[in-house]
Formats: structure tokens, sequence, C-alpha cells
């Protein structure tokens, strides 16, 4: 969920950073750099207003929580720009041409397929702005299914042609979204957007209708993005540019903050370069490390945390559900009603058998169900280390009013410990831990 929560709001904090100077140029904004959250300037808004580029990422992600349907995805656009849902004030100051096109296409009966433009002059940042929520839908759909870059790639180009169809504009997406997926899980930042922009490389290789587009992209292939200057970056409204202020933004800095900040002060297209960078930024330096005073002023946060947190539990609805339906169950356990000790019997006259823990039928499904889901996370540690757990009424109070990503730590706990100490499943039951976890399971998917 973390993930989720820092791309989408790095994304929606760095565009409300651009919003006030987009169109200004780099050099004005040395003289008066954006240094925090401004109000009025291009479009005379209250301070973190957000632009098209968040409405249209919330777009994706609120259909994305309910399964892949490119026509809902359509739908939703054009409930933002025709009724101003998914926007920071209930109407829409700023669509992109193409965008705008795609859409009266899409109104007109046009299949959501064919609507995005296809000419050489279609390739704005459009698509590329929005696509960041397709990296945590594939995350998801390829734990469950062998990895199939065929159908990874396909699924971004899709939601690319929704409004941009042109194979350039696909491919900016299919790097970003292969960078994004790169990082998360990763620490090294360096090595995660090389491997990302190199695993798409290598699908683009070997694919026809793609290939005459890769040198477009051959600053990123060659990996010199990095080691280049400020002044042979261009922070244009054109896809390609786009990607690679974005990407070099993210190599020469070292902090979200000064991640955006170095990507709002290139001038020009300031929002959705900005966003665009921000995505990746908050993915890599989490949801914690985007500046509290930003967040704070970012108009409808709620409303997009919310989105976030929909989006987040989608992926682990059934997971929750055959989880929850064991709370009858733990309300009534015991610890002699779901653990008897075997062993300890005499072997000879000096020797014992190891006592060892036997629990019920039942005990041991709900286990069984725990490990054959996507609940439990492998760094739990990292979390549940700094946590106090030296008695019950400690943790209970935690669990109480953990969220999502909290929780899968503490159930991660409690389910490892019989590792390391045999019974610690049955003085997890007579505590009522497992009942309290999913007992605050149930609260948090209902929240969602």
């Amino acid at each position: 969920m973390d993930d989720i929560m820092g791309g989408v709001i790095g994304l929606a904090v760095a565009d409300a950073l651009g919003v006030p100077v987009e169109f200004v140029d780099r050099q004005t904004l040395k003289s008066n750099p954006v240094i925090d959250m401004r109000s009025h300037g291009t479009y005379n808004q209250p301070a973190g207003t957000w632009s098209d580029d968040t409405s249209m990422t919330l777009c994706l992600v609120e259909s994305l929580s309910e399964g892949l349907d490119y026509t809902d995805i359509m739908n939703n656009f054009n409930n933002w720009f025709e009724q101003g849902e998914y926007s920071p004030h209930g109407e829409v100051f700023d669509i992109g041409i193409a965008t705008r096109k795609a859409l009266k296409r899409f109104s007109d009966g046009t299949a959501p397929l064919n609507c995005g433009g296809m000419s050489e002059f279609d390739n704005g940042n459009g698509s590329l702005m929005r696509i960041l929520p397709a990296a945590f839908y594939l995350q998801f759909i390829d734990r469950d299914e062998k990895k199939n870059d065929e159908k990874a790639f396909t699924i971004i180009h899709n939601i690319s042609a929704l409004t941009h169809a042109h194979k350039r504009s696909q491919l900016a997406c299919g790097v970003y979204v292969s960078i994004a997926r790169s990082i998360i899980g990763s620490s090294d930042l360096e090595e995660a957007v090389n491997h990302g922009i190199d695993k798409a490389i290598d699908y683009y290789k070997h694919q026809p209708d793609y290939i005459d587009e890769l040198h477009h992209f051959q600053k990123l292939s060659t990996k010199e993005i990095g080691s280049l200057l400020e002044k042979q970056i261009k922070s244009s409204g054109y896809v390609v540019d786009t990607l690679e202020a974005a990407i070099w933004c993210l190599l020469t800095t070292g902090s979200y903050q000064d991640c955006v900040l170095k990507a709002v002060n290139l001038g020009e297209d300031t929002d959705t370069v900005a966003a665009v960078a921000g995505g990746l930024a908050g993915l890599h330096y989490g949801y914690q490390s985007i500046p509290k005073e930003w967040v704070a002023t970012l108009v409808r946060r709620d409303y997009i945390e919310g989105l976030c947190n929909k989006l987040g539990l989608s992926f682990y609805k059934l997971d929750i559900e055959n989880l929850i339906s064991y709370i009858p169950y733990f309300e009534f356990a015991t610890r002699e009603s779901v653990c008897q000790w075997k062993g300890g019997e005499k072997l000879g006259e000096k020797h014992f058998s190891m006592p060892y823990p036997e629990y019920d039928q039942t005990f041991k499904e709900f286990i069984q169900q725990i490990n054959e889901t996507n609940l439990l996370l492998h760094q739990y540690t990292l979390v549940t280390d700094k946590l106090e757990f030296a008695n019950k009424e400690q943790v209970n109070s935690t669990i109480a009013t953990a969220d999502f990503d909290l929780l899968r730590a503490i159930l991660t706990r409690y389910v490892r410990q019989e590792r390391f100490s045999d019974g610690a499943w049955a003085s997890a039951v007579e505590d009522k831990v497992f009942f309290k976890i999913l007992q605050r399971l149930q609260q948090v998917k209902s929240l969602g």
C-alpha cells in the first residue's frame, strides 16, 4: 500500500508544485525558483491545486480497483472532463489537445482503443503523465501468473492508446512503467532505473512495430541521461523530453524534495515533468519522505489517499474475505481447543522425545490460507521491530489502530513466530491476537 500511496501522492504533490508556474521559462525560474507550494500563478488556483496529470491518474486508479476495463477508464476520463469529477475544485482548467480529441471520439461512439491519435504530432505527454497506476496493477497480476512481458506491455500500450496511440508514446509509457516496477522493492535507485530501462529496451528490440522508434530513446538506452548537463535537458510537453527530464531529475538528486523541485524549475511543462518525476521519486523514497507541509497543502488529500487505499485493498479483496471468515472461530478459540502437546514420551532411562504442539485442523487450514495469500510481508521485521510487544494490552492497542500495511506486518510476525518458538500460535490464540487482527482487517476493508 505504501508503494501506491508514495507513488500517487508523490505525483500529485509534484503536479501541484508545478501548476502555478506552468509555461514559465527556465531563466525566469532561476531568478525566482519554486521552493514551496505557491498559489495563483498560471491558472490562478489556490496552493496545493493539482492539474489534469493527477486527475487522469486518479481516473485510472479508481478504474483499476475494479479490474482492467478500457471502457470504464474512458468513462472516468469523460466524467472528469465533462462533470469535473476527479478534479481538485469540481471543474477542469487544463486538458491537452490530443486528450480532448480522444474524449470527443469516445463520446461520438468510437471504441476506446481506437480513440487515441496515431500521428507523429500526437506525441505529447498526456498518456505518460497518468500511466503510473498501471505499474501497481501489473505487479499484482504478475503474482498470480507467470511473468508475461507480452501481456504486460500490451496492457500498457492499450492504456496509453486511449488518448495517445502513436508507437512513440506507447514506448515511452512502457519504459516508464518498467522503471517504476523495477523501483518497487529495490533499494538501489540507479540500479533499478537501469534495470527497468534495459528490460523495456530489450523487449522493444524484438518488436518490429516499435524497433524504428528506439532511436528516439537513445539517451536512456545508452545510460548517458544521468551525466547530462541541465542545458542538454528539455522540459517541453513532447513525450520523450518529459521522460528524459523526469529520469534526469531522479538520477541527479538524492531526495524526493530535491527531485521534484529540480523538475519544476526546469520550466515550461512544469506540472507534468514534475508529476512524472514525482511519481517515481515517491515510489523510491516512500510516502513519509514527502514534506508533510506539502502533503497538508494538497487539495483533497483525503480523497486521493482514499482512492489509493481502495486500489491497494482491491488487490487483496479475496484474500481478506477468506481470512475474515475465521472471525467466529477465533472469537471462541482457546489455547486448549486449538493446540494439544504431543511427544515427551520416555525413551530409555535418560531420554525423552521432544514435545511438540499439534494444532487442530481448522487452525492449520487458517495458517495455510494465510500462506497462500499475498498478505505476508517479507521484510516485516523492519516494521514490527519498532513496535512494543511487551504485553497483551500494547499489542491489542497497536492492532486496533493499525493501517493495512502495519496489519500485514503484524500478521506476518505472528505467523512466523512458530518457527522460533513452539506453541507461539497457541499463546497468540489465548491472547486473542489473531481475533483482533481479523477484526481490524475487516474494519480496514470496509473503510477502503
